[in-house]
Formats: structure tokens, C-alpha cells, sequence
């Protein structure tokens, strides 16, 4: 089943990508945030490129990459691609009062706030909230300048602190694999399905250093399951540019 790097993605969004022979989709609720990352939009242009446009140096990591924004600045990293995925989910909703995330230092960075005038700022060490006028009726634009501001202030850390641990045996779209601290990764679980045995398998989709396309990644280990990992709880996650212990999957 695994697909050859190259410039040409033949899938349109994630669901399109086939599970596993002997192995069925998870069933989702209604407008959740895994059924919303089930309909992801993928590029047709399979390659990896950097925020300033360049190509990845390593090519060989992604499955395929999906089509979502990175912005022109060297921002969206790991932690912050699945905080965009997440904001983007709820914008898409039509619930931007559930945009909240916290930054490093525990500061709540709120969406709505935001739109009230709402903005931050560096004292020492702390973020400062602080008011201005805000006339601005765009949205989308809104959603942007906000989200430059969480990428600056949050990342691994404060999401490890922002979720909370599971078991990988229940493991569902949306769970994330994160390693708090520096250097730390995340990583998104894209997708679950699971065979008549009961037994689990999940696609992962990461960003990395520098900012760059969101891909869902290989599996290094097993061709013929890529992009699909298996649900192990004695076995450590190895992927392509990172190895995950199995305790370090954490949920919304």
C-alpha cells in the first residue's frame, strides 16, 4: 500500500487513503473533530516545502501533505500545526469561542478576546494581556494575526500541559503524541480503524523544524501497513523523524 514519494498525490483527502486490508474506519460522531480531519484536503503536489517556499531537505518522510496554510514565517512547527488544525476545526464550525489555547506560562489565549481588542505581550518572563481598539472585520485575517501570536507563545510544552494522558489502546482521530520540552515533538493521529478483532491501527501527520507543510507521515517500519501504525502498548512509536514512547499520547 505505500506510496512512492514524489510530485504527485492521487488521493483527495485523507478518508481517501485505503485502511489496511481486514481493517474498518473507526465510526466517528457528527461534525467532530476526527470526522472533520477525515475530510482534510490533500495537495496534489506530494513534496514537502518550508514556510519560505524552499523544499524540505528530507523528502522522503511524507505519505502526503495536506492543504493547509503554514503562513510566511518560521511559526508553525510541530506543536503548532495540530493547534492550527484544531483552531481551523472550530473555525470551520462556526465556534470560534472554542478557539482557547494556553501558552507556555499559562496564559489563556482566547480567540473571542482577541476580537475584543485583546492582545499580549512580554513582561520579563509572563505574557500581559492588553487592550486596543479593534476595528478590524475580517475573520479569516483576525484568526491569522491571533495565530501568529499562540505560535509564538505555546508549543510542546504547554500542550503536553494543556491535554490529558490515555491509554493507546483507545486511541482515536484527534489524540495527539507529544514530548513536552526542548527539544520535544507532537504529532496528530489523522485516522484510526480497527479489524474484527478488535485490534487498532493509526495514521500520523506531523510539521517540523523549520515551519513546513503538515504531512502525513510513512511508517518507517512496516511498507506494506504505511501509512498505518499499529496500536501496540509494549512497542515505542517510530516514525520517520521521531520515536515516541507508547504512554505519550494525550487527548483534548
Amino acid at each position: 500500500m505505500a506510496q512512492q514519494t514524489g510530485k504527485l498525490n492521487l488521493f483527495q483527502k485523507e478518508s481517501d487513503i485505503p485502511a489496511p486490508a481486514g481493517y474498518t474506519r473507526v465510526e466517528l460522531v457528527a461534525h467532530s473533530f476526527g470526522e472533520w480531519l477525515r475530510n482534510v484536503r490533500l495537495k496534489k503536489d506530494n513534496r514537502v516545502y518550508l514556510y519560505n517556499g524552499s523544499l524540505k531537505a528530507n523528502q522522503s518522510a511524507q505519505y502526503a501533505v495536506l492543504d493547509i496554510t503554514i503562513g510566511t514565517k518560521d511559526l508553525q512547527q510541530c506543536a503548532d500545526a495540530i493547534l492550527r488544525l484544531r483552531a481551523e476545526y472550530f473555525f470551520d464550525q462556526n465556534q470560534v469561542s472554542q478557539i482557547i489555547f494556553k501558552a507556555t506560562d499559562g496564559t489563556v489565549l482566547s480567540f473571542t478576546d482577541w476580537l475584543k481588542g485583546t492582545r499580549y505581550r512580554l513582561a520579563g518572563n509572563r505574557l500581559v494581556a492588553y487592550k486596543q481598539s479593534s476595528s478590524d472585520t475580517d475573520l479569516r485575517g483576525s484568526l491569522e494575526s491571533f495565530l501568529e501570536t499562540v505560535f509564538s507563545f505555546c508549543g510542546t510544552l504547554s500542550l503536553s500541559h494543556e491535554m490529558h494522558s490515555k491509554n493507546i489502546l483507545g486511541i482515536n482521530p484527534g489524540d495527539v503524541f507529544v514530548k513536552g520540552g526542548s527539544p520535544g515533538h507532537a504529532m496528530i493521529v489523522m485516522d484510526v480503524a480497527v479489524n474484527s478483532a478488535g485490534k487498532k491501527v493509526f495514521m500520523l501527520a506531523q510539521s517540523y523544524m523549520p515551519a513546513q507543510d503538515i504531512h502525513i507521515v510513512k511508517n518507517p517500519l512496516n511498507e506494506k501497513l504505511s501509512p498505518w501504525y499499529e496500536a501496540d502498548s509494549l512497542s515505542a512509536i517510530v516514525t520517520p523523524e521521531w520515536t515516541f514512547r507508547n504512554d505519550q499520547l494525550k487527548k483534548w
